[in-house]
């Protein structure tokens, strides 16, 4: 086999990985949207594999969960079946990332040993297995913050919305590293004369791209402090540009990631930033002779900022309903990839 179908099949089962961290993120976000995340209040990599299977099973693992305070305080009333229902969801994501973890982990085994992987290639893959096994942890530190019981607040029991986003952060980056990695072995960078105006272009994409990433890490603090259902009217927040409760906490900077007023605030001006941004990159590439598939690529990015911002306000105004949350969730994935599609289009050839 000549290299370049070792690169091929290398770029493949890269972004088949992407694939599958797409659905890992989707149903996360479902688990979050449901409110299913805290129903294993244990963690065992291999043991928690088996579900409950007889109902004194299931009755031992419903009185686990009636321990902590997410029963005592929000679901007393619970019923076996809809405890059932919770635990599946979580066991789903859970055992989703365990098919992660073996996609990226035993075809990396396979291809070291057939002598696939340049030196560069090693770390970088050392580094996406490294961190596909990082996220199990973090997402289980997560839960942790949800378990412990806070007799002080006055709040509903649920995650710390700092662990969920760095618990989000951490699989878009995971996302974005095996994305990057497989276009650039697939695709062929483009032979595009370095002019002024391609240089400013492909700054102009990188700033956007990060737009759009701090965007989705945002929308990780709204669903981590339900601030979705603060003001739900847009563009407005109820009759106001800036709502009165906008800087109630101090010290000031503990709005921006504890108050839900502000961070919805925040997430909105984001969106719209980025929207403006990509709205100017469409318009900046028109006047260039860029290839084909650039061009497609920036027509396909601009067209999904406008659905996702779309989808956005759609959740607000009808008050956060779970089918239509988690589409705006997938939407932000969707936009991030053809994001780093648009940069690995404008990439400069290597020397």
């Amino acid at each position: 086999t000549a290299p370049s179908q070792w690169r091929e099949e290398l770029g493949r089962w890269l972004l088949g990985c992407s694939g599958l961290v797409v659905g890992a993120i989707v149903l996360g976000g479902v688990t979050r949207l449901t409110e299913s995340g805290l129903s294993m209040v244990d963690w065992h990599l291999v043991r928690e594999m088996k579900p409950p299977q007889s109902e004194g099973e299931w009755e031992a693992e419903f009185s686990k969960y009636q321990q902590f305070p997410e029963f005592k305080i929000l679901n007393h009333n619970m019923t076996l079946p809809e405890f059932k229902f919770i635990f599946y969801m979580e066991w789903g994501h859970r055992m989703w990332g365990r098919l992660v973890g073996l996609a990226y982990i035993l075809p990396t085994i396979y291809f070291w040993k057939k002598g696939y992987f340049t030196r560069s290639m090693k770390g970088k893959v050392l580094g996406l297995c490294g961190f596909v096994f990082f996220q199990g942890l973090l997402g289980w530190y997560m839960v942790k913050s949800g378990l412990e019981e806070k007799p002080e607040s006055h709040d509903i029991p649920r995650v710390s919305q700092y662990r969920l986003s760095a618990h989000l952060g951490s699989a878009l980056l995971l996302y974005c590293a095996s994305m990057w990695t497989g276009l650039t072995l697939l695709l062929p960078a483009h032979r595009i004369a370095e002019t002024k105006k391609l240089m400013q272009l492909r700054r102009f994409a990188k700033g956007t791209g990060g737009l759009v990433f701090l965007t989705a890490l945002s929308g990780a603090f709204v669903a981590g402090l339900d601030a979705g259902l603060v003001y739900n009217s847009f563009p407005k927040m109820a009759d106001r540009w800036i709502p009165d409760d906008l800087l109630a906490f101090s010290p000031t900077l503990k709005n921006f990631f504890e108050n839900p007023t502000t961070v919805q605030f925040d997430h909105r001006i984001l969106g719209i930033t980025s929207l403006t941004a990509i709205t100017g990159l469409y318009l900046f590439s028109r006047r260039m002779m860029l290839p084909k598939r650039a061009k497609i690529a920036i027509s396909l990015l601009a067209a999904m900022a406008y659905t996702q911002v779309a989808l956005g306000i759609a959740t607000l105004l009808l008050y956060v309903p779970t089918p239509l949350a988690a589409t705006h969730q997938s939407g932000s994935v969707a936009l991030l990839s053809l994001a780093i599609w648009v940069l690995a289009e404008l990439r400069r050839m290597p020397k």
